[in-house]
């Protein structure tokens, strides 16, 4: 299995190229999801909608738009990044989610990610230790529309009490163990995904409640950015 490198990128919604056209740019959309989603096994159509619906080049900075559907994660600013497009839609895929499901998700980055769940689920709550992020996030998800998703300034560690609990849980950023908050905020055969570990090794771990018990099971190796609280330092 290879090593995928991923991080989570975020800076302000960029202007659409000059030198391409929103045809231009969704033909590149098209060519993405089939070839680096489906083509890789990526098979809930769902997912494959959502991935050819949401315009990832206007969560990514200049001068990085350009490359917005190239199969990489870029930087979106505060060393942060927006993961490469496989992630996201794995990451997706896993969570198994439902028309019906109230996600929360930790490490807001660009929005991106919450975007593609919105298109899926029926509400998604997201958290980032950056405020500035938060706020360009939230910009960018009012500005295509998206009443279903609530961003918050904050350390996701501690998840989101007052909206628990959650039908799915989605983590952006590498803590070195897994939440206990996160943990209990989770509903009763709910999923999370969550990528564990150093700055060395990492894995993605998903997570199942099951009449009260939490099963974890290692789906892929990657490499996040870590985890922090509002110090900067990891958790």
């Amino acid at each position: 299995m290879k090593f995928l490198l991923i991080f989570l990128v975020v800076i302000s919604p960029s202007c659409v190229s000059q030198n391409k056209s929103s045809e231009d740019f969704y033909k590149e959309r098209e060519q993405m999801v089939n070839d680096q989603i489906k083509g890789r096994g990526i098979s809930d159509t769902r997912v494959l909608h959502a991935m050819k619906k949401v315009p990832r080049h206007l969560f990514v900075p200049e001068p990085f738009t350009e490359r917005a559907y190239d199969d990489i994660p870029l930087p979106i600013g505060l060393n942060q990044t927006i993961s490469q497009p496989y992630i996201v839609a794995f990451m997706t895929e896993v969570l198994k989610l439902k028309a019906t499901d109230r996600v929360l998700e930790i490490g807001t980055g660009s929005g991106y990610q919450a975007a593609i769940m919105a298109e899926i689920c029926d509400s998604v709550y997201t958290i980032d230790i950056f405020e500035l992020l938060a706020d360009r996030a939230r910009k960018t998800l009012n500005q295509l529309g998206y009443k279903n998703i609530m961003v918050k300034h904050g350390d996701g560690y501690q998840g989101w009490q007052e909206h628990a609990p959650f039908d799915a849980i989605i983590v952006t950023c590498a803590p070195t163990r897994i939440p206990q908050p996160l943990k209990d905020q989770l509903a009763e055969e709910g999923r999370m995904i969550i990528p564990v570990g150093g700055s060395n090794v990492q894995q993605l771990i998903l997570l199942i409640k099951k009449s009260g018990r939490i099963v974890e099971k290692a789906v892929l190796p990657v490499m996040f950015v870590p985890m922090i609280n509002e110090n900067g330092k990891s958790y």
